[in-house]
């Protein structure tokens, strides 16, 4: 278990999902979370359930007065700030078809409100010598068929990471992206209706560990890098993706054996 006690964090998209799965972790973990979440009844009901140390800020992270107000709070409530996860997103994407509002958006809220709200937080975590941890993904660094507005937005953040890392080392601040593979959260249940057995199964092929991963997988990742423990760690890419990344195109299945099914035996 990581030890976060005295740490004070803020989690975008906090309230539901794998957000939710960061938020109890880093709270069981020891820190004082604010969840920064779009959704009030989402976000009040998550901050009831953890009670002490919990507390929700109604925020819309594509706006600029919203993540004001929200480290605003954090400053006046706790004193200060250690660690910035950015985990909300959109997933709004229409492959070749989207169009020019939808792939502003996508792009503005997974990468340029991390880029904003990591500047206004900058103060407050040169302070702590704090570190933010940047949720990517797969599609970031892969291309995607079918997918067009998600992946680059989410190859943005790969970049932005890497470029706050760069710029907030002089700051004392430390900066990670987390790469995640296919996780059981709110877009793979809508699309399985709710399906975790058949939503494995597609996996199979995907990744090395046959299966999606819990949120809570990804959480204590979140928690670990965003820890003392990983003091020496910043402009990294960890990815969490059961092996997605490792593979080549053969996947799981050797050429070679494939290949030589389609022998017939020489005469001779």
């Amino acid at each position: 278990m990581s030890n976060l006690s005295g740490k004070v964090a803020i989690v975008t998209g906090g309230a539901a999902s794998i957000g939710a799965a960061i938020t109890r972790k880093l709270h069981q973990d020891g820190a004082k979370v604010v969840v920064a979440d779009y959704s009030r009844d989402k976000g009040e009901a998550i901050a009831s359930e953890l009670g002490d140390g919990c507390s929700y800020v109604a925020t819309d992270i594509t706006n600029d007065d919203d993540l004001k107000n929200l480290v605003n709070m954090v400053s006046n409530t706790y004193g200060g700030l250690n660690i910035v996860v950015n985990n909300a997103c959109s997933y709004g994407d229409d492959g070749a078809n989207t169009d020019r509002e939808t792939w502003l958006h996508t792009i503005n809220t997974n990468a340029v409100s991390a880029a904003i709200l990591g500047e206004i937080a900058r103060p407050l975590l040169k302070q702590s010598a704090g570190n933010i941890v940047n949720i990517g993904s797969v599609s970031g660094a892969f291309p995607h068929i079918g997918r067009w507005a998600y992946p680059v937005a989410k190859a943005t953040l790969r970049h932005l990471s890497k470029t706050q890392a760069v710029e907030y080392a002089q700051d004392g601040i430390r900066v990670n992206l987390l790469m995640l593979g296919h996780i059981w959260s709110d877009p793979f249940e809508g699309l399985t209706g709710n399906n975790r057995a058949h939503a494995d199964t597609v996996s199979i092929p995907f990744n090395l560990m046959g299966r999606v991963a819990d949120g809570s997988e990804v959480a204590n990742v979140v928690s670990f890098v965003a820890s003392d423990a990983a003091s020496y760690m910043t402009g990294g890419e960890i990815p969490v993706d059961g092996g997605y990344s490792a593979m080549g195109p053969e996947q799981h299945t050797p050429l070679m054996p494939l290949l030589m099914q389609g022998s017939s035996p020489t005469s001779t």
